[in-house]
């Protein structure tokens, strides 16, 4: 059986395909996996927005509903560093907002069943108490509202 070169050495693919997209060589292109790597993409964004944001609310919880203040410090730089890197997704794919509440349900809902699993004597809220909106989440430093 002879490999496509997409199964071969995907990054000559995408170099080939490039090539063929700026010479305008459409008639070459291996369309059947241009448009599985680009769907591939999307979801790719998609994955990362509720993943950092499942990070993001599992700390803020920690930092939030357990009472460890050593831990305080390690919580809040990973509170941070999630903040960034949501905020750099969401400038560089503007189109994921439309996507937040949809996907802070359901990072609500994992996150929380994490954080309840890893420590069972902390009492959490069933609902997040606070605003849900991107800008409050990635900017409100929360316990300072306790």
């Amino acid at each position: 059986m002879n490999k496509s070169l997409y199964e071969k050495d995907i990054l000559l693919w995408v170099e080939e395909t490039v090539n063929q997209l700026k010479a305008k060589n459409f008639e070459q292109l291996d369309l059947e996996h241009l448009i599985e790597e680009v769907e591939a993409l999307g979801i790719s964004q998609k994955r990362e927005l509720l993943s950092r944001l499942v990070v993001l609310l599992e700390h803020l919880l920690k930092r939030l509903y357990v009472d460890l203040p050593y831990d305080y410090n390690g919580w809040e730089r990973t509170i941070r560093t999630q903040r960034t890197e949501l905020d750099i997704l969401l400038s560089q794919v503007p189109s994921l907002k439309n996507l937040w509440e949809q996907n802070f349900k359901e990072a609500w809902r994992r996150a929380l069943n994490n954080v309840k699993s890893e420590y069972q004597s902390a009492s959490f809220p069933d609902e997040w108490l606070y605003g849900k909106d991107w800008e409050t989440i990635l900017t409100t430093n929360f316990w300072d509202l306790l």
